[in-house]
């Protein structure tokens, strides 16, 4: 064979090519490695919450007759199935956003409404490591907007999940909501800076990477797969927004989201309120000047005290001039020694007449049945914003949304509801659960048994549907169309829900279209089922 000889611009060209199939080498060995990182981390990570949860099933079992000890082990197995909940979800999601199959719905929301289940999902983690936090509003005035509120959702509690994790017990976390108009769209900005561990530069230019993680000592404890910035990542850039980090080892860490969305104008109607009188009771300063913007622009009469006996001081003076308040707003911070509930029950009793209203993060179906009995008929979550402050005091003093017959477990005694659910173990769960509530429950196995019942039976007899979708026969989505087209009064206004482990927005969007109402999804959280069942129904 000859030599073959190359020209100076053909060996250039090879040099090129060897130096990028070196560098994709390079890239397919870091990604490997990650992967297999990755592997390692999850059989811990799911093994960890699986062993808890085989450990304390088999000590509940041990000590059956011991109601503190089987409390106990109930309690930790909980604590653990949701963990395990939260890896599986991650590893789904990312397969289902590499797979290109991820959607961004677009539906109407109110931000105060999302923010507030931000809150009540995050806080107890919070409370655990003994965290103080603050959310400002900063400039945000716009309240209503279309897009994939679940989705944005997601993002926020996984950013503020990150703050909590790698913050230090005692630790403080600022969250600041803002907004910025541009043309037909609100940029809408969540910022959540903590007082952590930090990250290094190196980590930060790594860390949208799938399968990565900090590697520090400090938070080898920690667990996660590793997806939860990847796909923070690509859900926000899905909606056309963008994501900034800011962190330095030791001195905590900033990251801020930025989406931009439709937003609706919404017209607030006072008129309601004008003759009424408020007595508010709130010791934080941001609040003072939130309630003092808000009411004090629609000319609502109010006067802010910051503790209980101030409170009280004012209620005596108002009634010795005549002019006694309509209402007393419990807000979030008081200068009490007491909790809110002494308060409430102290002005129940002094002022029977008296509107109690409460304003505060808290989770409703948590504290409902000690706030109805100290006196308090209405609830107003925070964030507040002028629509929902002005909208929440409205129904209040009209009496339009009180709660005085709101229960944790509804009362739907002389009801039934339709179940529909192929699998064994999941039939008898949720049928222990719903006779809670004292309804009648009908069960089908398949969608086609569904719709056969539902015809069979008379007109109104139902009061709502519950239905799986994922089953033999004929599934969920057609079974609820099918329902919809039948030629009886009630088949188009029964409400349908799905009740299923298809948890994705695309599986939600499907429902819809559908035909159904809504979505619950599995694993069902009981305190959300209960309030889909106690609105449905109404």
């Amino acid at each position: 064979m000859g030599n073959t000889k190359y020209t100076d611009s053909e060996i250039a060209s090879l040099k090129k090519e060897i130096d990028e199939l070196k560098l994709r080498l390079e890239e397919a060995k870091a990604s490997n490695a990650a992967k297999e990182t990755f592997l390692s981390n999850m059989s811990h990570d799911i093994r960890t919450p699986m062993n808890a949860i085989v450990g304390m099933t088999a000590l509940a079992k041990k000590h059956i007759d011991e109601k503190a000890r089987v409390a106990d082990a109930l309690n930790k197995i909980e604590t653990a199935s949701s963990h395990l909940l939260s890896l599986i979800n991650e590893v789904l999601d990312m397969s289902r956003i590499d797979s290109g199959r991820m959607q961004i719905a677009s539906e109407r929301f109110l931000l105060g409404e999302l923010l507030h289940d931000v809150v009540t999902i995050i806080q107890p983690q919070m409370d655990e490591k003994n965290h103080t936090w603050k959310m400002s509003i900063g400039e945000a005035r716009k309240e209503v907007f279309f897009g994939d509120a679940l989705r944005l959702r997601q993002i926020y509690v996984n950013i503020i999940n990150n703050a909590v994790k790698y913050t230090p017990e005692s630790g403080h976390i600022d969250l600041i909501i803002d907004e910025e108009i541009q043309g037909d769209r609100c940029i809408l900005s969540l910022s959540c800076k903590d007082n952590g561990i930090g990250m290094s530069e190196d980590f930060l230019g790594r860390i949208f990477e799938p399968f990565e993680r900090a590697g520090s000592s400090t938070v080898t404890k920690i667990e996660g797969t590793g997806l939860g910035m990847s796909i923070v990542k690509k859900i926000t850039e899905a909606m056309g927004g963008t994501i900034n980090i800011k962190s330095r080892p030791g001195e905590g860490t900033e990251v801020t989201i930025r989406v931009p969305l439709l937003y609706e104008d919404i017209s607030v109607q006072s008129a309601a309120l004008e003759a009424s009188r408020f007595l508010i009771i709130e010791a934080n300063e941001t609040m003072q000047r939130i309630y003092r913007e808000y009411l004090g622009e629609f000319g609502i009469s109010h006067t802010i005290v910051s503790s209980a006996p101030d409170a009280v001081a004012k209620l005596t003076e108002a009634e010795y001039h005549g002019r006694s308040f309509d209402a007393v707003i419990i807000g979030r911070d008081l200068e009490i020694s007491g909790s809110i509930y002494d308060i409430a029950s102290y002005l129940q009793k002094s002022r029977p007449d008296i509107t109690l209203i409460l304003i505060n993060e808290d989770n409703w179906d948590e504290i409902q049945y000690h706030a109805i009995r100290c006196g308090i008929r209405h609830f107003i979550p925070l964030p507040v914003f002028r629509y929902s402050l002005i909208n929440g005091l409205t129904a209040a003093m009209t009496g339009e949304s009180g709660v005085e017959n709101a229960s944790a477990t509804p009362d739907l005694t002389g009801k039934r509801i339709l179940l529909v659910e192929d699998n064994m173990i999941n039939l008898e769960i949720a049928k222990e659960i719903l006779m809670t509530t004292g309804a009648e429950v009908d069960t089908a196995e398949n969608g086609r048994e569904a719709v056969t019942k539902f015809e069979a039976s008379e007109e109104g007899s139902y009061c709502l549907i519950l239905m799986d979708v994922q089953m033999p026969v004929m599934n969920g989505y057609e079974a609820a169309g099918a329902i919809r087209n039948l030629v009886r009064g009630d088949a188009g206004s029964i409400p349908i829900f799905a009740m299923t482990a298809n948890t994705f927005a695309e599986d939600i969007a499907k429902a819809r279209e559908s035909g159904m109402n809504g979505h619950i999804a599995k694993p069902v959280d009981i305190n959300i089922l209960m309030t889909t069942l106690r609105q449905a129904v109404r």
